[in-house]
């Protein structure tokens, strides 16, 4: 056995304890964190099959973007982890079944594509600049495609979000800006409701 061999199932073994402590971890937060192990675990598996290009994806979009949002997402919001417990054993045999379904349907699948794979031709690996060449020559039109949904994507949800609704406050960003602290903050001249203490030891001096 070769270290490449070694090291995937190196990856591979961290990669199924990670996605174990996943669903069994009590706390949210160490849940996602170790789903981020899983991720990055699996990115070195796809770097160890000459895959960069995957293997960066899911580390820059999975890891930088997504699960960062998901952490920030869990952090904030106040979640019941009793009750989720409960849940989670009380579905457990289910989740077994259709986990167990899913497992013996990957792997019938995976034997029989695994015996008709000979092994790609000596310099075509599926590395970054073979699969960049591909997607903006063969494929740009789909590529644009894509790329156009999802701008429509981002501006819809900009604009659900900006949307003037009855349970929210809106502010005029352009009257923020041209606030002044004359029109925010006025001082004013106010006589004492009690005089002073010196007014007060004056007073008794005079008394006395």
């Amino acid at each position: 056995m070769d270290w490449i061999a070694s090291l995937f199932y190196v990856f591979a073994a961290v990669l199924l304890f990670a996605a174990l402590r996943v669903v069994t971890a009590r706390n949210t937060v160490h849940a996602t964190l170790y789903l981020m192990l899983a991720f990055f675990q699996a990115a070195l598996i796809w770097m160890l099959l000459k895959a960069e290009f995957l293997s960066i994806v899911l580390v820059l979009v999975y890891l930088g973007a997504v699960m960062v949002l998901f952490l920030f997402v869990v952090m904030m919001l106040d979640i019941n982890v009793d009750a989720l417990r409960g849940q989670f054993w009380r579905h457990l045999p289910l989740a077994a079944l259709i986990g167990g379904l899913m497992a013996a349907e990957l792997g019938s699948v995976l034997w029989q594509g695994f015996g008709q794979v000979s092994g790609l031709p000596e310099g075509q690996a599926n590395n970054t600049k073979a699969l960049g060449m591909l997607l903006y020559t063969e494929y740009v039109y789909p590529l644009e495609i894509a790329a156009v949904l999802l701008l429509v994507a981002i501006v819809a949800a900009i604009a659900l979000t900006l949307r003037e609704r009855k349970d929210s406050r809106h502010l005029d960003a352009s009257v923020q800006v041209r606030a002044r602290k004359a029109d925010r903050l006025r001082v004013v001249s106010m006589p004492p409701t009690r005089p002073s203490p010196a007014a007060d030891t004056q007073a008794q001096g005079d008394q006395a």
